[in-house]
C-alpha cells in the first residue's frame, strides 16, 4: 500500500508537470499570436499613414499643375480636404498609440512568463542540488555509522547530537568547547597544530582482511 501510494504520488506529480508545461506553451503561443496580430495592425496603420502622405503630395502636385494652366480650386475644396486629412491623421495617431500600448502589455506579459520560467528552472536546479547533497550526506553517514537499515540512524546518532548540542543548554559546556576549539585556531602550515577540517573525516578503506573483518 505504501509503494502504491508513492507511485500514485509520483504519477500525479508527473501529470501536473506535463499539464503546467502544456498551459505555458499554450499561453505563449496565444501571446505570440496576439503579438503578431498587433504588429500586423501596426504595419497596416503605417501603410495608411504613407498613403495619406502620398495623397497630400499628389494633390499638391495637381494643384501646382492646374495653377500653371490658370485653374485654381475654390478655398472650400482646400478646407474640406485638409479637414478630412486631419481627421484621418488623428484617427491613425490614436490607433498607433493603442497598438503600441497593446504591444508593450504583451511584451511585459511575455517577459513575466519568461521570468517565471527561469525562476522555476532555478528552483528545480536548487532542488536537485539539495537532493544531491542529502544523498551525499546519507552515504557519508552510512560509511561513518553503518547501514541505517541495520542500525537505526536516529537512535545511533542521539549521543552525538547530545554532545554537539550541549553548548546550547550549558554555559560551562560552551566555554569548554570554545576553549578546545581555540587550540586549533592556527594557520594550516603551523608546525604545532592543524586547522579544523570543514566536514567529516571519512575512514580509509581497509588495507588488510583483519581490518576489514573488524570494520564489518
Amino acid at each position: 500500500a505504501g509503494r502504491e501510494a508513492k507511485i500514485d504520488q509520483w504519477r500525479a506529480k508527473c501529470i501536473q508537470e506535463v499539464e503546467e508545461k502544456n498551459r505555458e506553451r499554450e499561453l505563449k503561443a496565444a501571446a505570440d499570436s496576439v503579438l503578431s496580430e498587433v504588429r500586423k495592425k501596426q504595419a497596416d496603420t503605417k501603410r495608411m499613414v504613407d498613403v495619406l502622405r502620398g495623397l497630400e503630395k499628389l494633390r499638391k502636385l495637381r494643384k501646382e499643375a492646374a495653377a500653371r494652366k490658370g485653374v485654381c480650386p475654390p478655398p472650400s475644396a482646400d478646407e474640406a480636404f485638409e479637414t478630412q486629412v486631419e481627421s484621418l491623421k488623428t484617427l491613425l495617431k490614436t490607433r498607433t498609440e493603442l497598438y503600441e500600448a497593446e504591444e508593450r502589455a504583451l511584451r511585459v506579459m511575455l517577459e513575466g512568463e519568461q521570468e517565471e520560467e527561469r525562476k522555476r528552472e532555478m528552483e528545480k536546479k536548487q532542488k536537485k542540488e539539495r537532493e544531491k547533497l542529502l544523498q551525499q550526506k546519507l552515504e557519508m553517514d552510512s560509511k561513518l555509522f553503518g547501514d541505517p537499515a541495520e542500525f537505526p540512524l536516529a537512535h545511533l546518532l542521539q549521543p552525538f547530537r547530545d554532545y554537539y548540542l550541549q553548548a546550547e543548554h550549558s554555559v560551562a559546556a560552551l566555554i569548554q568547547i570554545r576553549h578546545e576549539w581555540d587550540q586549533y585556531l592556527v594557520p594550516a602550515d603551523h608546525p604545532e597544530g592543524s586547522c579544523i577540517p570543514p566536514g567529516w573525516v571519512l575512514p580509509s578503506l581497509p588495507t588488510n582482511d583483519t581490518w576489514a573483518t573488524a570494520v564489518r
